[in-house]
């Protein structure tokens, strides 16, 4: 049977979104504050110099051309204000939420509701900033040592990263303030418009590569056949779910008796989203950065590290897919769903899986059943970013049309859609409860004025 909110939602349309001047309000919000991160990407650091920055991206095409540059919308490749991106923020937040449950005292803070939860967001900017400082104090003594700086000194040092610590710090209220105010996440939304952003000109890239016969026309038609396979298969393995039944029994509320009711507890396939493949592409991504800046001085340790850790090389994908593996089980069993407090919380509202006494059996059971699960979503993530960057590496594709970008746009589009069909059947809602206020009061007007007749 399909729900009643299910069927507001399949008839949700245009006119609905017109109607509806709050979600209308939150969508032009929302891209107001991402043409400004997008103006914010062409406005360089001072103190660079452009010609030699310039023929430096286009030589340097596996470290800034990368995942560097998908992260932050193109604003390392132009060395921006906003050329460390979002990443500091998203690091320092997954490093909290870890720290949050493995460290008791963080762990009672988020148990505090609405005050702890600020104290754990400050905690998460403190961050930040830390990582903020010692990424772009690496990043200016990079651009020293590349030659790519008109006036090289402590004047430069402290002026870049001063400029691109503001920078992440203002994408992080950015993100914040899309969040709350606007639709969808907003530091997925800046990392996904910074995606988007660059791929016409990948694809021009791309297509031009075939004109001039770089790359075989049987190989764009089998990469856009893999693209395409690649977003139908990560919608559909987004969507999979693992339903556990869940049984409550009969109750009394008020002075009524309600009967047993049968629910279901939904299990994600992937519960942790694109964490693990951003996370794991951001330690893969330091050493690449740091030598493609450094150049030629670049030491004999860091030399024989790209020799095995190079973008395309067997330890790179072999330490990329364990990595991915890693983070799904660290991230979904410490963060995203935790077994104890799903039971705790199923034994506080009298809420049991059939067969499976409450408290510690049922942890244990969801604990065996996420962990099967999770077996098919980790492989999932492994597959969908290795294999589209395995072909890549083969066929010289942009990096845009890597597992980890198809994966990040893929998830955030359908989150997004996801919160404007909730926005609009809250509004549906709203208009239902106005039209049966206004019978009400209509049918009590009329009682009242016929009334006196009746007499």
């Amino acid at each position: 049977m399909v729900s009643a909110a299910e069927q507001m939602a399949a008839n949700t349309s245009w006119a609905a979104l017109g109607k509806a001047t709050d979600l209308r309000n939150r969508i032009l919000f929302t891209l107001g504050l991402l043409i400004v991160y997008r103006l914010g990407t062409f406005i360089p650091v001072p103190g660079i110099d452009g010609a030699a920055l310039k023929e430096f991206v286009d030589q340097a095409s596996s470290g800034i051309a990368g995942i560097a540059s998908m992260f932050t919308g193109g604003a390392l490749g132009r060395m921006g204000i906003f050329a460390l991106g979002i990443m500091p923020y998203i690091s320092a937040s997954i490093m909290v939420q870890l720290l949050t449950a493995m460290v008791p005292q963080l762990e009672q803070l988020k148990k505090e509701g609405e005050q702890g939860r600020k104290k754990i967001n400050q905690y998460t900017r403190y961050g930040t900033v830390v990582l903020a400082l010692i990424q772009s104090y690496g990043l200016a003594a990079s651009l020293e040592a590349g030659d790519l700086v008109t006036d090289p000194g402590w004047y430069f040092r402290a002026s870049c990263m001063i400029t691109l610590v503001g920078g992440t710090m203002f994408l992080m209220w950015l993100g914040e303030q899309i969040t709350a105010r606007g639709v969808g996440n907003g530091i997925s939304l800046i990392i996904f418009v910074g995606i988007i952003a660059e791929v016409p000109a990948a694809l021009a890239q791309f297509f031009a590569s075939g004109r001039s016969g770089a790359i075989s026309p049987a190989v764009i038609v089998g990469v856009i056949v893999m693209v395409v396979a690649t977003i139908a298969f990560v919608v559909f393995m987004e969507r999979a779910l693992r339903k556990i039944t869940i049984q409550y029994p009969r109750r009394q509320v008020g002075m009524k008796m309600t009967e047993a009711q049968s629910s279901h507890l939904p299990v994600k396939v992937n519960p942790a989203g694109v964490i693990p493949a951003i996370f794991a592409s951001s330690l893969l991504l330091l050493p690449i950065t740091i030598s493609t800046f450094s150049g030629s001085d670049a030491g004999p340790i860091m030399s024989t590290i790209l020799a095995y850790f190079g973008p395309g090389q067997p330890l790179y994908l072999l330490f990329f897919a364990v990595m991915i593996v890693f983070f799904a089980y660290f991230y979904t069993f410490n963060v995203s769903f935790k077994p104890d407090d799903v039971a705790d919380n199923l034994k506080n509202q009298n809420g049991f899986v059939p067969g499976i006494r409450p408290g510690k059996r049922t942890a244990e059971y969801l604990e065996y059943v996420v962990n099967r699960v999770l077996v098919l979503g980790s492989l999932y993530l492994t597959a969908v970013c290795l294999l589209p960057e395995i072909v890549r590496n083969q066929f010289a594709i942009p990096f845009y049309f890597g597992g980890t970008s198809v994966l990040i746009v893929v998830s955030v589009t359908m989150d997004t859609i996801q919160q404007v069909q909730s926005h609009l059947l809250a509004h549906q809602y709203e208009g239902l409860i106005q039209k049966s206020q206004l019978r009400g009061k209509g049918g009590k007007a009329r009682k009242k004025r016929g009334a006196p007749s009746r007499r």
